[in-house]
């Protein structure tokens, strides 16, 4: 059930009559002709699948880019790609600490930033693993 402002929102566009005209090859305007009641029932058939209209229908129809299993290596090597983007963005905000204060936070904030860029590879890789259908990988570690 649509909710109050939705409701009011949708009777302003009813409200408001509008007038849709083409321009022939002279030059002169023209009224389109109504279409009649067939007109409504497409705008409604666009809108079937909860509002998201045709853009799901597009979006299901692309083919889902592969997303390879987590790796450490490769969270290292992105890792070392982006320790010197910390350093100068702390070199350029924090002008009070020495270079080897700002080479030490930027080991800390790296050391930091390489555990939670495995989790978001894993949680990008369990994602893909249920939109293609496969279950997701068996759970590792310690279970007690």
């Amino acid at each position: 059930m649509p909710t109050r402002k939705q409701r009011r929102r949708r009777q302003k566009e009813r409200r408001h009559d509008y007038e849709y005209v083409y321009v022939d090859d002279e030059g002169h305007e023209v009224a389109v002709e109504e279409a009649g009641p067939e007109s409504t029932p497409r705008r409604r058939e666009a809108r079937t699948d909860n509002g998201k209209g045709k853009a799901s229908k597009a979006r299901s129809s692309r083919q889902i880019r592969k997303v390879d299993p987590p790796s450490w290596s490769r969270v290292m090597r992105r890792a070392l790609i982006f320790a010197p983007l910390i350093f100068f963005a702390l070199q350029i905000l924090n002008h009070t600490y020495t270079a080897a204060g700002r080479l030490a936070l930027t080991a800390v904030y790296t050391a930091f930033f390489i555990p939670f860029m495995y989790l978001m590879d894993r949680a990008m890789y369990r994602n893909y693993q249920r939109r293609i259908g496969n279950p997701p990988p068996a759970r590792g570690g310690w279970r007690r």
